[in-house]
């Protein structure tokens, strides 16, 4: 997918530069959006970091990059699949705040992607959104996604619930 200021394409291995700084950066913008802690990502080696990058090459999996024109990554999601019975679940959704709105629609351009990805392999897509995110509860209810009324602890703080939702593809 291409717009006139930015791409969406597949993370490789040889971007786990990019894909660190923007982990990093989406920690330090919406640390309970995510399921470790900054000392946590911090700590990872080089070798974690090119295993999350190949993962937009995976068999069981997808990662996206939305890159500007420029080279700037300014956006990213996921999905993998857990498990046949779970089937696919979004995963580490992030745009830097400067591209976030339905104006620049990268966001919406990331999903769609996903979901053309989770399409194919189930007809599904799940995910887990933390209980006090209001703004992401409201951009998946406006794609279509219901609340399942399950729920699961979230592993960063156990007081707090991440809710499931999940789309009919």
């Amino acid at each position: 997918m291409t717009s006139e200021h930015y791409s969406i394409r597949r993370t490789t291995e040889a971007d786990w530069r990019e894909v660190r700084e923007l982990r990093l950066q989406m920690i330090r913008d919406t640390p309970d959006a995510c399921a470790e802690t900054l000392a946590e990502a911090l700590a990872h080696d080089e070798a974690e970091w090119r295993l999350r990058g190949g993962r937009g090459s995976g068999v069981h999996g997808i990662q996206l990059a939305a890159v500007t024109g420029a080279g700037g990554w300014v956006g990213t999601m996921g999905g993998y699949v857990p498990d046949s019975a779970t089937g696919p679940l979004l995963v580490g959704v992030f745009v830097v705040p400067e591209w976030r709105g339905t104006g620049a629609g990268l966001a919406d351009a990331l999903l769609e992607s996903v979901e053309e990805w989770a399409r194919a392999k189930d007809g599904r897509l799940t995910l887990h959104v933390h209980e006090d995110n209001a703004r992401a509860i409201s951009f998946y209810e406006r794609h279509g996604y219901a609340a399942t009324g399950h729920s699961v602890a979230y592993n960063v703080n156990p007081a707090k619930r991440e809710l499931e939702m999940l789309k009919q593809l």
